[in-house]
């Protein structure tokens, strides 16, 4: 029991980090419409974090890599993203929020690969797998998300403020007591070439299909309380829309710990399916008419994002050498959490202003499609140099 100890602790801290996040994400959109700025604006300040991720991402990453001690940047990260979000909601001013939410992101964004590295370090030689820690914090943020929903009806949007300082702090208490994640035998200082990470074609390929598909998502992420809003839901339904897209990613990680085969090509292979429930998901949701019809879409999210993410996850592991593993998963987000919102953020709030939501779904669809064929041209390159391979091993012997 003493053992699972830190264990324990990586568990209860993604719950609540997770938990906090999913707060403000789901509820921050509609906070910035009722100080009054526009959802052309709204997008416009949501892709400046996506656009600072380009440099947060790669440098905590590096940090993380740099001093061996990824349990710290996480400290760091949690306490300069919870102050600074208290001028974001002192002040209506759009510049002062517009300039607040950059140093914001700067914190927040590599939040979430900083975790995961915290995750694959610490359980690496250990019968533990990735996804019976990871399913903590779709648990968190399902749960905080439903729970947060009818206590900001009863406080106002105004007070969302007190909910996520709440749920950083106790965030920020659990963090304390995380194990370092130090990468075991990993490279000494200053003994490391960061261009390895990059010598891996199948693994920039990815990222770059990945930059595709990931740009829908993060426009549904931004957008997706404004339209259950124009559909004629409220601030309850926006939660329990979030719940459902959360919840049923328990399963698919537990599954995908037990079942999923921990080679390139198998893997490359799912995300092909993954882009095609992608493609549909889209496509329903520029169908809806309802905003109960939205909840139920949302329940496609534990195949689409929680499958790629998870998979995304276990191919930078595979492809990435363990020296680099921070700077690797950081590498990832930047492609479905930061390269994709900068898109998602000024052509996504621009086609819901000017075109409509369900305009911008369609055109979601669209780009998961394009994303099937390059994850099956990627998947048919792998192939056939696996079949390559295998012949000359054959001419050889």
């Amino acid at each position: 029991m003493k053992n699972n100890g830190p264990f324990h602790i990586i568990k209860a801290f993604n719950f609540f980090v997770y938990g906090a996040l999913a707060v403000y994400s789901t509820f921050f959109a509609l906070y910035l419409q009722s100080i009054g700025m526009s959802t052309l604006e709204i997008g416009a300040l949501m892709a400046g974090g996506p656009v600072v991720s380009i440099i947060a991402n790669p440098l905590w990453g590096y940090l993380s890599d740099r001093f061996r001690n990824v349990r710290m940047i996480l400290i760091i990260m949690l306490i300069g993203s919870m102050l600074i979000m208290q001028l974001v909601f002192l002040f209506q001013s759009y510049t002062i929020i517009y300039a607040s939410m950059l140093c914001f992101f700067f914190f927040q964004m590599p939040l979430f690969s900083q975790s995961n590295s915290l995750i694959l370090n610490s359980i690496e030689g250990t019968g533990h797998k990735f996804g019976a820690f990871r399913l903590f914090g779709s648990l968190g943020w399902a749960l905080m998300a439903v729970a947060a929903g009818p206590v900001i009806g009863h406080l106002g949007i105004d007070r969302l403020w007190l909910v996520y300082t709440v749920m950083m702090l106790i965030s920020l208490g659990f963090a304390f007591s995380l194990p370092k994640g130090e990468v075991k035998g990993a490279a000494r200082k200053g003994k490391v070439n960061y261009r390895s990470m990059f010598v891996n074609r199948s693994f920039l390929l990815f990222l770059i299909i990945g930059l595709v598909i990931s740009i829908p998502n993060s426009m549904n992420t931004t957008f997706i309380s404004l339209y259950i809003t124009e559909l004629g839901g409220h601030a309850s339904l926006i939660g329990w829309s979030a719940f459902w897209s959360s919840i049923f990613e328990i399963p698919v990680f537990l599954l995908m710990d037990r079942y999923l085969k921990r080679n390139v090509k198998t893997m490359v292979l799912c995300v092909v399916a993954i882009s095609l429930l992608y493609a549909l998901r889209w496509f329903l949701m520029a169908e809806a008419d309802s905003a109960e019809q939205i909840i139920y879409i949302q329940a496609l999210h534990c195949l689409t994002f929680g499958g790629y993410y998870y998979i995304g996850t276990q191919l930078t592991v595979l492809l990435v050498p363990a020296e680099f593993r921070a700077s690797g998963q950081a590498v990832y987000a930047l492609t479905y959490g930061g390269l994709s919102g900068i898109a998602a953020g000024v052509v996504g709030g621009w086609m819901f202003e000017t075109a409509g939501p369900q305009a911008m779904y369609r055109l979601g669809g669209i780009l998961a499609a394009i994303g099937v064929v390059g994850f099956t041209l990627l998947y048919m390159r792998l192939r056939k140099k696996a079949d390559s391979g295998k012949d000359e091993a054959q001419t050889a012997s």
